[in-house]
């Protein structure tokens, strides 16, 4: 998944800041944040979620210094004519670090809901593991509206690596497994962040190999988050 403010994503964020101390200071027994972002374009696991037009997002995020998280997110979504609504995600994890190892760890669960579309709910479990800039995520479908997306898999692998000064570059592969049917699919996304004292603007390329009318155009989107 690729959002401004990803959720999945963001729990492996939560957990290297749970590892390296940066996210909750050490007088502070958890911390509740919020944040908001704009993108010419919602793109999730290498799909676009807005019909290839902007959306706005945000969410709130309490994290506890022993390692649990929580939160919620939102986004507009458009999914074509008379499916057009917004997305609301809910999840909760823990996070942390495997001994003096340098390796993070991540598991949860997250909630899709689009209380404005029909049989469109969807609930994963997720874990994943980081090190050193590099992160591996697996998510499996546990309850879905829609049964026959039940035990679907997808999976992730990435690597971020500081730039000079404020400038990072991310690059992401990821597979997505459906239990049913033939759909399944390999999307990949690089992006360069700038990091501000406002906030975050990241450009990214994201492309699939879904086999479908224009749905593996590459795409070239903008965002900017920020958090507080």
């Amino acid at each position: 998944m690729h959002k401004v403010f990803n959720r999945p994503l963001l729990a492996t964020a939560v957990t290297t800041a749970l590892v390296t101390g940066t996210f909750v200071s050490s007088s502070a027994a958890a911390e509740v944040s919020a944040n908001i972002g704009f993108t010419s374009n919602y793109l999730f696991r290498g799909v676009t979620q807005t019909d290839d037009q902007a959306a706005v997002q945000g969410g709130v995020d309490y994290a506890h210094e022993g390692g649990f998280y929580a939160g919620t997110w939102a986004s507009n979504v458009d999914y074509g004519a008379d499916s057009r609504g917004y997305e609301v995600d809910g999840y909760f994890g823990l996070a942390g670090g495997i001994g003096d190892s340098g390796v993070g760890f991540d598991v949860g669960y997250i909630y899709y809901a689009y209380p404005s579309l029909d049989d469109s709910d969807v609930g994963e479990v997720y874990g994943g593991l980081d090190f050193m800039g590099a992160h591996a995520m697996v998510n499996l479908v546990t309850n879905a509206d829609d049964n026959s997306a039940e035990d679907s898999l997808s999976y992730e692998l990435g690597y971020g690596l500081g730039l000079t000064g404020d400038m990072s570059l991310d690059g992401t592969v990821g597979y997505v497994d459906p239990d049913e049917g033939d759909g399944d699919y390999t999307w990949w996304s690089v992006g360069l962040t700038r990091a501000t004292e406002l906030g975050d603007f990241t450009l990214a390329y994201t492309q699939n190999d879904i086999d479908d009318g224009n749905a593996d155009d590459p795409r070239v989107s903008v965002a900017f988050g920020m958090s507080f």
